[in-house]
């Protein structure tokens, strides 16, 4: 869908650490009505701001979107992939060599499971 130059909307987001502000062609939008926003550009296309709105009864919105509804992706494959380029030796010897390791039952898997979740995220 092609929007013409007067369909488009100024926005400025000010972000500072986990806090953010948002401004709508100059009108400031009440934080607890967005939960999430992301913003996308590529080469030769305007940009994209995308909010995700919060369920609030007083905040009124209005004006032209894209909307799109999608389906979060299973997150089995990953998964899958991911543990399968695990090197067992190199997972049990990071496990019994973290500080945290336990002695109580079930320790050493809750140190693999903790290990592979920091090694998930790029600890």
């Amino acid at each position: 869908m092609d929007h013409n130059d007067d369909a488009l909307h100024r926005v400025r987001i000010t972000a500072q650490g986990a806090q953010a502000t948002i401004e709508i062609d100059g009108t400031r939008i009440d934080p607890s009505a967005i939960k999430a926003y992301s913003v996308s550009h590529l080469a030769g296309d305007r940009p994209e701001v995308l909010l995700h709105v919060a369920d609030r009864g007083d905040t009124r919105w209005s004006g032209m979107a894209r909307v799109a509804v999608a389906d979060l992706p299973d997150p089995g494959p990953a998964a899958a992939v991911f543990l399968d380029a695990i090197d067992p030796e190199a997972l049990e010897r990071a496990a019994l060599a973290r500080p945290d390791l336990g002695t109580e039952p079930y320790s050493l898997t809750k140190a693999m499971l903790t290990q592979l979740g920091e090694w998930a995220r790029g600890l």
